[in-house]
């Protein structure tokens, strides 16, 4: 008798497993931030035969795109020669496809070359592109874009920074236009990025000429409307922003650095426009994700990532911005 329930069990469970087969299919997605999520869905009449489930349903698999910025806060080659912070580093910009990075110190590009390299250590396929000379702004700084190759292309034609001959801004505005990979070409979000970093002690006037910054690049090419000022503008920058261009800011009341000096550093674009956004912004926390205190928190920068999410297909994604910044980390 023992041996017939067995037996009765055992075909009951290659039933039920044959049943899900047929009528069902499992995902497993890894996210961004490097987590798997596993989905069971049943399948269409289409899916169950073999054949192909239709275009919304692999629409919805799409990978999503996390544009962020970060102040390095005078990152040069001696820094981040620190196990700790070429560790952190390491991990933390694998979790965007593009990264406005300020604050980078160096007489020439070893500093983000190295950082490229140590990213790019695990598996990686980042890249960088910053001015198209080597020569640093008057504070001696750089500013840069790191990017996934894998997930993002760049028009390196269209890299440049702000001319300034007048040298208003201390940190010249840095400009390049990208499309996500993966979608058909025709179909992919193609956006402009405005890598900003505002001298506090001029914020004022930078903002002023940030107005005139930001529509000289919107309306040079009428046909691309998606354009992004991202980077450290100091809290100012939201109401003065919001008021003149009606941009709204992804950071409204979360603190962006480690002395919890409000939103320093922000993403900011026109919703009207810019409709792939899907409401999800956040700032990483740097001491829980990696249980830092905060002097070696502060080793890598007193500024924390801000990061925004959007569609890679052009013209999908929320109307509106998220009422709530997460504030992520462990």
């Amino acid at each position: 008798m023992r041996r017939l329930i067995v037996v009765g069990v055992l075909a009951a469970l290659a039933a039920g497993g044959v049943y899900c087969h047929v009528n069902y299919q499992v995902e497993v997605r890894r996210g961004q931030d490097g987590l798997e999520s596993i989905t069971i869905r049943p399948k269409t009449d289409g899916s169950a035969s073999g054949g192909s489930s239709g275009g919304a349903a692999d629409e919805s698999l799409r990978p999503l795109m996390r544009i962020a910025t970060f102040n390095l806060d005078g990152l040069d080659e001696k820094r981040l020669g620190n196990p700790r912070v070429g560790t952190v580093l390491g991990q933390v910009i694998p979790r965007f496809d593009v990264v406005a990075v300020q604050g980078v110190r160096a007489g020439n590009l070893g500093a983000l070359v190295r950082l490229v390299e140590q990213v790019n250590a695990a598996g990686g396929q980042y890249d960088y592109a910053t001015y198209p000379t080597a020569t640093p702004d008057a504070a001696g700084q750089y500013t840069a874009f790191l990017f996934n190759r894998a997930s993002v292309e760049i028009d390196r034609s269209t890299i440049r920074s702000v001319a300034d001959p007048q040298r208003r801004f201390s940190h010249p505005p840095l400009v390049a236009l990208f499309r996500a990979r993966g979608p058909d070409p025709t179909e992919a979000f193609t956006f402009k990025l405005i890598n900003v970093h505002i001298d506090a002690d001029r914020a004022a006037g930078e903002l002023d000429l940030l107005d005139e910054v930001y529509k000289a690049v919107r309306d040079e090419r009428p046909s691309e409307d998606d354009v992004i000022l991202l980077g450290e503008m100091g809290a100012a920058a939201q109401d003065r922003l919001g008021e003149r261009l009606a941009l709204t800011s992804s950071v409204t009341d979360t603190p962006t650095t480690l002395r919890g000096t409000g939103p320093v550093d922000n993403i900011v674009f026109d919703p009207r426009a810019t409709t792939e956004f899907t409401g999800r912004v956040g700032v990483l926390d740097l001491m829980r994700e990696f249980g830092l205190t905060w002097r070696e928190a502060s080793e890598v920068s007193d500024h924390l990532p801000v990061w925004a999410e959007f569609s890679p297909l052009e013209g999908l994604g929320s109307t509106h911005v998220a009422g709530r910044t997460e504030r992520t980390g462990r």
